[in-house]
Order: C-alpha cells, then sequence, then structure tokens
C-alpha cells in the first residue's frame, strides 16, 4: 500500500505507513502558521515518527521553532530564486538514531571528490531516448526487477503512462532495442524545478556507467521544458548514485535523516542540486 497524496489546507501532503511519515510537498503560504499544529495533529492520530517538510526558505523559521530541524537546503529552487528549506521533526527519538553516520560521511567526500569529473565514454551498441507511452510495460518490468518496493508504484505501467501525461518525462538506455537502464524527471512545471528520479539500470548492464550518461542526456531535455534547477534525493548509502550526481556537477545540500522507504527499510538520503 502507497502512501497517499492529498491536500491539507491548500498545502500538498503525502503520508501512510509506508514511509511512516508526514511529507509536506508543497506548502501554501496561506496556510501559515495553522498547518504546523495540523501537521502535529496528524502524525499523532496515525502514530508516524517523522514530519519532512519541503518549504521556501522564509517560512522555514516558523518550523524551527516548533522543534524541526533544518537538515538541508537547495538555492533557487522555486522559479529559479527562492531557496527551498528541508527540515525534520523527529517524533520518535529511534528515528533520528543512526549507526550509519560515518558511512554517509565517507560516501559524500568520496563523491565530492569526484565532482566534475569526466565520464568514460558510452559503451559502443548504447543509445539513448526520450520514453514513449509505449515503453510503459517494459519499463514498469525494468523498475520491478531492480526495486524490491518503492515509494511510488512505478511498477505499476497504468501509473507510469498517467504521469508521463502529466509532469515526468521518462528516459531509457537501450541496448539490441531492450530497454537497459532508465530514469525520470519530475517537473514542477510552476516553480521551474525537476527531481531527477527513478534511476535503475538492470545487473547485466551495471558497470558501463549508463546512469551518468543518462544524466547528462536528461539536462538539456529538462532545459528545453524551461527547468532552471535540477535536483536528486539520493540514497545516502549507495555510493553510485552521489558519485553520478557529483560527477556530473551537482552540489551536495544535505542528508534526510531515516527518511525513505526504499526496497524495503527506512534509509537516509543524500540532496544534490544543480541550477542553469
Amino acid at each position: 500500500m502507497h502512501d497517499t497524496i492529498e491536500k491539507l489546507g491548500n498545502s500538498q501532503i503525502q503520508h501512510g505507513p509506508d514511509n511512516n511519515r508526514i511529507y509536506l510537498m508543497k506548502l501554501d503560504p496561506a496556510d501559515m502558521p495553522g498547518i504546523i499544529g495540523q501537521l502535529n495533529e496528524l502524525a499523532a492520530e496515525k502514530g508516524y515518527t517523522k514530519i519532512f517538510a519541503k518549504v521556501p526558505g522564509p517560512s522555514a523559521s516558523a518550523f524551527v521553532r516548533e522543534g524541526y530541524c533544518r537538515e538541508g537546503m537547495i538555492p533557487h529552487f522555486y522559479s529559479g530564486k527562492t531557496t527551498a528549506t528541508f527540515l525534520g521533526k523527529f517524533i520518535d527519538p529511534m528515528r533520528e538514531a543512526t549507526r550509519q553516520r560515518n558511512k554517509i560521511e565517507n560516501i559524500i567526500i568520496l563523491a565530492q571528490s569526484k565532482n566534475g569529473t569526466q565520464p568514460k565514454p558510452l559503451p559502443e551498441g548504447y543509445t539513448m531516448r526520450p520514453a514513449v507511452e509505449a515503453d510503459a510495460e517494459e519499463l514498469a518490468a525494468v523498475y520491478k526487477q531492480v526495486f524490491e518496493s518503492y515509494p511510488f508504484p512505478i511498477h505499476d505501467p497504468d501509473y507510469l503512462i498517467k504521469t508521463m501525461r502529466s509532469h515526468v518525462c521518462y528516459f531509457v538506455a537501450e541496448k539490441d532495442g531492450k530497454i537497459a537502464a532508465a530514469a525520470s524527471g519530475e517537473m514542477d512545471k510552476e516553480n521551474r524545478n525537476a527531481e531527477m528520479t527513478d534511476f535503475a539500470t538492470l545487473p547485466e548492464h551495471l558497470g558501463n556507467g549508463l546512469a551518468v550518461h543518462l544524466l547528462k542526456f536528461m539536462e538539456p531535455e529538462m532545459q528545453k521544458r524551461g527547468i532552471a534547477t535540477l535536483y536528486t534525493i539520493a540514497r545516502a548509502i549507495s555510493p553510485g548514485m552521489n558519485i553520478t550526481f557529483s560527477k556530473c556537477g551537482y552540489t551536495f545540500g544535505g542528508t534526510l535523516i531515516n527518511n525513505t522507504q526504499i526496497s524495503g527499510s527506512i534509509e537516509s538520503m543524500n540532496l544534490w542540486h544543480k541550477s542553469f
């Protein structure tokens, strides 16, 4: 059962047992400051252990006064101008504890050391292109094979088609006419930002640097669509994706502790961002 996306006042939230948290995705300033109490009430009612909020920088201090900590920031997030602040409130102190802090810090240092380095050339036989609706079945099968579980139903071809028609551009790397790797750009057209996400490479194609090449292919496609800031929320204990974004010139923006359910467990996530 995936978490629910719904309105709280005029703001958009996602919540449910899958991530065991509330995520304030889009804050309408008209809901301030009352929404902070409403989030507390919903978390208490459902027994969630974390509230996670992405808000424009000027609104952040009101959340900090109510027990939130700043976990990360992305400059130029809203329409290429206003900073986004990522905040966490840990209702259960156990959720804030992680034995992996040293490992996470070492991965960030390793990734930053690769910043802007040239990737290996794309191996012969691979091509890249934007995905189309006819790819949905094969794309869903790739995601099903790579991810045991995921915060959104990307295993479902109907979901992929629905999102393609609204706000998500999917991209594929192919070999011999079959999808070898995939990724997506989830666009917030109103605020001119996009999350570069859903990276998946089939096991037999690992080691070819396909994620880096897909990311480099996706960037101009996002620019064409008027996007000013790109970002990702990458698994903090996965060196590969952190290195991928750093290699492509992204800047580290913070760590979201025990934030997202992927492959059956709650994991910490790293922010990386780039503006044009």
